[in-house]
């Protein structure tokens, strides 16, 4: 669980609140640290440095044929493929995190394919990401 070493961390009792905690830590919530997972599997996925069977999974809206016309064929949006069932078909792995990354900001999703610290594009799309997760988690 998280919560125990983010309290073993700081030293603080069982009673106290852990969201300042968490902030201190710079850590993200539960929530979000499924979407920064998801997140980073579909840019692995989409930049091909993930299993094919992930890869398989993602498609762009601009890659489709009956939507190269459309206005939403210039971002650069993933298709969220319908589902049935909201408890079954939204957790697939194709629809979770086109969703995640559609609803992630522009500046996030667009990030440049090297960075100034000469680090990994995937490295400068996480630090972005955590940046964006952490300041849309905690209102900073």
């Amino acid at each position: 669980m998280l919560l125990q070493p983010a309290r073993l961390e700081c030293s603080a009792r069982k009673c106290d609140h852990i969201t300042p905690l968490l902030q201190d830590l710079r850590w993200l919530r539960v929530p979000q640290r499924i979407e920064f997972k998801l997140a980073v599997l579909a840019f692995r996925c989409l930049h091909d440095m993930a299993p094919p069977y992930f890869a398989r999974e993602l498609r762009r809206v601009a890659d489709m044929n009956s939507r190269r016309r459309l206005r939403s064929a210039s971002t650069l949006e993933l298709n969220i493929p319908p589902t049935r069932r909201v408890t079954v078909g939204d957790r697939a792995f194709g629809v979770a995190a086109a969703c995640v990354r559609n609803s992630l900001p522009s500046d996030v999703t667009a990030s440049p394919s090297l960075s100034v610290f000469k680090r990994l594009k995937s490295d400068v799309f996480k630090r972005w990401l955590k940046t964006s997760l952490f300041s849309r988690s905690f209102d900073v």
